[in-house]
């Protein structure tokens, strides 16, 4: 289990985490969800040893990252959003490099790494450049290198970012795979990347904890009531009086309605109240044809907007910007495409 207690980061007067607390169990594949800029890769960065807290404390399974660091990071796999590749190595020679690195035994490395490239689907491309592989699977090196060591934990931030479509589909399915026998904790901005993978998700937003839980359960809890919209056959007026009769109703509005002859309305209901059957009992007494009646009930992604609200700062990134750790392969967030330079990135299969 993963316990974050009470974490800070400042940077001078900054604040990118502000007093975070949550807990991981073991087994889940656990979300963070926020604007950019929210404090998601900070609080990863922290998690991993990467850069420190100014306030607070992270204990995997007891042990804390502080009193205990070479423990901890033995535990964590990383994947940062930019993967931290050697380009003008082999993907072998690569991840052979980061098995010494994480202190795997020499007469294990071989056949740690020979493993991991089967789970992560680049075996047959171990022996080509990093450079000329595509992003999708630049991607999958750099899990292959979290999952050097074999940790109980791999924390992956932004996982999918810049991939297209087919590849988004194929890292999902293998981070479930991964999640069978590891605890799994990713961060992103992008609301079906975590309604899709995670059992659990946490939402940041300003470095602080605005909601937490299962998606379906913060669905059910953060709605509210949920407002009914119908549409009649009649006119607007007597419509408007036989609804507002009816107890239970806290507002009524018209809206835009594209059939002839009919109204439509957004009827918010009372606390505690559920009208439909009102409604229909109400319209089929006063022969009004009731055409259609549904709830409105806010989505996941309702309330993600909702809890975020105003993030002016989020959207340019700011928050996170400090903590962007530098990257081994210059080339590779230097802004320059594979093009730029004569080499066309490579076909997805290796």
């Amino acid at each position: 289990m993963i316990e974050v207690r009470s974490l800070v980061k400042r940077y001078g007067r900054h604040l990118a985490v502000d007093h975070l607390d949550f807990t991981v169990e073991d087994g889940q594949i656990f979300g963070f969800l926020g604007p950019n800029g929210a404090g998601k890769s900070t609080t990863m960065n922290i998690m991993t040893g990467y850069i420190g807290a100014t306030e607070g404390d992270v204990l995997v399974d007891g042990h804390s990252i502080y009193q205990e660091p070479e423990r901890v990071k033995g535990a964590i796999g990383y994947l940062p959003e930019q993967p931290p590749l050697y380009l003008d190595m082999t993907v072998e020679e690569y991840l052979s490099f980061a098995a010494g690195l994480k202190r795997v035994p020499r007469g294990e490395r071989g056949a740690q790494v020979d493993r991991v490239m089967e789970m992560t689907g680049i075996f047959g491309g171990r022996g080509r450049l990093i450079r000329n592989l595509s992003k999708g699977y630049k991607q999958r090196v750099g899990l292959s290198q979290a999952l050097l060591g074999f940790p109980k934990v791999l924390i992956l931030d932004e996982p999918t970012v810049g991939l297209d479509p087919k590849q988004i589909l194929e890292i999902r399915t293998l981070v479930r795979e991964l999640a069978q026998n590891h605890t799994v904790i990713l961060s992103s901005h992008i609301l079906s990347e975590i309604q899709e993978m995670c059992d659990h998700l946490l939402i940041i937003h300003h470095g602080k904890k605005v909601a937490a839980g299962a998606p379906a359960q913060l669905e059910q809890e953060l709605s509210g009531v949920p407002a009914l919209e119908l549409t009649v056959r009649g006119e607007a007026e007597g419509t408007r009086s036989l609804l507002t009769g009816l107890q239970g109703v806290a507002g009524l509005e018209s809206v835009p309605c594209s059939e002839e002859g009919c109204v439509s309305f957004r009827l918010e209901q009372a606390p505690g109240t559920d009208l439909r059957e009102a409604v229909s009992s109400a319209c089929a007494g006063a022969g009004v044809p009731l055409l259609e009646l549904r709830r409105d009930v806010m989505t996941l992604e309702d309330i993600f907007l909702r809890l975020t609200a105003g993030d002016a700062e989020g959207a340019s990134g700011g928050a996170d910007a400090p903590e962007c750790p530098p990257q081994p392969g210059g080339e590779e967030t230097s802004g320059e495409t594979p093009e730029a330079d004569g080499t066309e990135e490579e076909d997805e299969t290796p």
